[in-house]
């Protein structure tokens, strides 16, 4: 079975959900504290093109207090949006799993399993 890399955030109740549904099926997982170990923009960029390339927005935690402090809007160019999850992590939607050229958010946590 393939590695799964796992961008987790163990405060996150969702986060560590999908986390202990992947072990439980026996993934073998690559775990990625993404707010520690900030991705990079090529990196979300490449994230974006395994989900699928849907716009952007889907890909982040817009009620989070920090999308709003920042003045950002669901209609932002996508590049305005990627930058700023670049900059700050904690905009990124989580759980987040990738395998290959593949990648899939944990919502709802039964979708990670798409990844086996």
């Amino acid at each position: 079975m393939a590695d799964i890399e796992y961008w987790h955030n163990p405060r996150c109740s969702k986060s560590r959900a999908g986390l202990a549904l992947l072990e439980e099926h026996g993934a073998s997982l690559r775990v990625r504290k993404y707010l520690d170990d900030a991705p990079s923009l090529d990196e979300l960029r490449q994230v974006q093109q395994a989900l699928g390339t849907p716009p952007v927005i889907t890909m982040m935690r817009t009620g989070e207090a920090r999308f709003k402090e920042l003045g950002l809007s669901k209609q932002d160019p996508d590049e305005v949006l990627l930058a700023a999850m670049a900059e700050n992590p904690i905009l990124i939607e989580r759980p987040l799993a990738m395998c290959g050229d593949r990648a899939v958010i944990g919502r709802p946590t039964e979708a990670l399993l798409d990844l086996l």
